[in-house]
């Protein structure tokens, strides 16, 4: 197993990512091996990308170009297990069976790069509730799952359920936190934030979630996310990662 951060929120946080090198050697002094994507604009930018974290002995999940055919391409070359699927806009406005059609295309072209495609669950996204989640994995049987444990808590949806459910489709899993910011709030990003594991308020177990990964013997990836950080990011993610070696490394 592999402890990464998928970086979304510290991008947010510092505005960008401006250095990788020093990224990895923050995340590596606290234990971490990795960051889920790998990201460039280009062949040669990725290729020295994937250089600096294997010089590093640090390492990533998936890659991310601008075009689908570059993510493809470079996650095939790397060795990597998966891909996310993307596959145009995914907000509430897309109607679900136009979105599943489109990752079953998707799907066809992984199959052909021996690459998993798999499906990001997230409030505000076309696959939402656990419901819909539910649907999505029926319609695209040849999908795996990126878990995002604290999206699916925020829907309402049952993580446990979906981890019994769908474990041998999982390809990764995001850990967070969540704090209920306003529960009358119709947005959800009003409504609540996502932090560092043990910084929320909302009873999230995300302890029973990781026993049941370490009882599975997962040997995937375990991704730390904090969407939004209200401290510097090395902080946050030293609390989350010394959480889940408290349950994974026992």
């Amino acid at each position: 197993m592999k402890y990464g951060v998928a970086d979304y929120g510290i991008n947010v946080y510092n505005g960008g990512l401006f250095d990788l090198e020093e990224r990895l050697t923050m995340l590596k002094s606290i234990g971490f091996n990795g960051i889920e994507r790998l990201e460039a604009s280009d062949s040669s930018f990725a290729l020295q990308n994937a250089a600096i974290f294997h010089k590093m002995g640090m390492d990533f999940a998936t890659a991310r170009g601008a075009q689908m055919e570059q993510t493809l391409n470079w996650s095939c070359a790397f060795g990597c297990e998966y891909v996310w699927i993307t596959v145009g806009p995914a907000t509430r406005n897309v109607n679900i069976d136009v979105f599943c059609r489109r990752a079953n295309k998707l799907l066809e072209a992984c199959k052909k790069y021996n690459l998993k495609g798999a499906l990001h669950n997230h409030l505000g996204s076309v696959i939402e509730s656990q419901d819909e989640l539910d649907y999505f994995m029926k319609k695209c049987p040849d999908a795996s799952l990126l878990l995002d444990v604290g999206h699916l808590h925020g829907a309402n949806g049952d993580n446990m359920k979906a981890l019994e459910k769908y474990y041998d489709r999982l390809a990764s899993i995001h850990f967070k936190d969540v704090f209920i910011k306003n529960p009358d709030a119709s947005e959800w990003s009003d409504r609540l934030r996502f932090c560092e594991l043990g910084g929320g308020n909302d009873n999230f177990d995300y302890q029973s979630i990781a026993q049941f990964l370490k009882d599975k013997k997962y040997d995937k990836w375990v991704l730390v996310e904090h969407d939004t950080h209200l401290n510097p990011p090395v902080e946050d993610f030293a609390v989350s990662i010394n959480e889940l070696k408290k349950i994974f490394d026992k």
